[in-house]
């Protein structure tokens, strides 16, 4: 059967092929009459805009930027590679793919690195931070579509998040825990980059809301702040270590797991703590293998960062985002580590 054409719509519709094609295409000065006639005719029809043809006949191309804290550690790292990897791809699909950098932990520079953007004519960008920056409304009213990623914003600073349910995260580390006490008391030290960023915040929530309701017994530290940083968590962690020597595991809603790893290695606490971290490098996939460390949860940066993209690529074009299931992390351990190059 033959797929309707934009001149079966201007015919169903009572209107000429131009003005259909302005309604299709957001091109204003039709009025609002017409543009109801056409969007019933379109429905009526199944007319399918041909979004990658309406593109090339007026040579659109999108502009999409990615602001990113700088390549800190691993889990960052691994958000870079995989658009540098999407790079070749995006020039064929006409995309023009911009990475911005920032401090990590760093509200004003997030805030600098947005206001740059203003004004540059960016289609859509998707970025990592706190979501509070007044630049971030100020791209919205301009006709940029925002993404947030990894940590989420207010429904009022993005048209989308993309990454894990943080709480769920946090709330899976804890059951871990308790689980492996098998009812018996136990003190965890808890450690976050930064309770100002919502995704180590909610972690760090969901974590403390399972231990408090189903494994009273477990007592919890007070929390360690590292910035993400390896020696402000080798510092810190040895000092709360010994000040806290009944410690029975170690629970990092944030990043700084080189700094973790050394420790544990250098005071032979493998016997002693169950320790669970986040994401999965390769310094944390040799702790695994050794015991060291008992859990990493992943949450997978390739895969946001290829949702952001196929998302940001709808949005623009005014099309439904793409279908997609929650974002679960993965739960690995030594037993089921991933190939490296996979």
């Amino acid at each position: 059967m033959k797929s309707p054409t934009l001149l079966d719509v201007a015919q169903l519709a009572g209107v000429s092929y131009a003005t259909a094609d302005r309604v299709l295409n957001r091109r204003g000065n039709v009025a609002e009459k017409s543009v109801r006639k056409v969007e019933e005719a379109m429905a009526q029809l199944g007319y399918i805009r041909n979004v990658a043809a309406a593109n090339l006949s007026r040579n659109r191309r999108h502009r999409l930027a990615f602001v990113l804290p700088r390549q800190s550690h691993s889990f960052f790292g691994r958000m870079h590679e995989q658009l540098r990897r999407a790079e070749h791809h995006m020039k064929a699909a006409r995309v023009q793919l911009d990475i911005v950098e920032f401090e990590a932990f760093d509200a004003g520079a997030l805030d600098t690195a947005l206001t740059r953007l203003l004004g540059q004519k960016y289609d859509g960008i998707a970025f990592v931070g706190q979501g509070h920056s007044e630049a971030l409304a100020a791209l919205r009213a301009q006709g940029t579509k925002v993404v947030s990623l990894v940590s989420d914003a207010p429904e009022h600073c993005r048209d989308h998040y993309i990454g894990i349910d943080n709480v769920k995260a946090g709330r899976t580390a804890a059951r871990l825990i308790g689980m492996t006490h098998r009812g018996k008391a136990g003190h965890v030290i808890l450690t976050a980059g930064s309770l100002e960023v919502r995704d180590h915040s909610d972690r760090i929530y969901g974590f403390k809301e399972v231990l408090r309701s189903d494994f009273p017994q477990i007592t919890v530290s007070e929390l360690i702040e590292t910035k993400d940083q390896d020696r402000l968590m080798r510092e810190a962690l040895r000092a709360r270590l010994a000040e806290e020597d009944g410690a029975t595991a170690i629970y990092n809603a944030g990043a700084g797991n080189d700094g973790l790893i050394e420790v544990v290695r250098m005071l032979d606490l493998r016997a002693q703590l169950f320790c669970v971290v986040h994401e999965v490098s390769g310094k944390i996939r040799e702790a695994l293998e050794e015991g060291v460390i008992d859990v990493a949860i992943d949450q997978r940066p390739e895969i946001e960062m290829n949702r952001a993209l196929a998302l940001l690529q709808a949005i623009v074009d005014d099309l439904p985002p793409p279908p997609a299931p929650e974002l679960i992390p993965a739960i690995y351990v030594r037993d089921n580590l991933p190939d490296e190059h996979s």
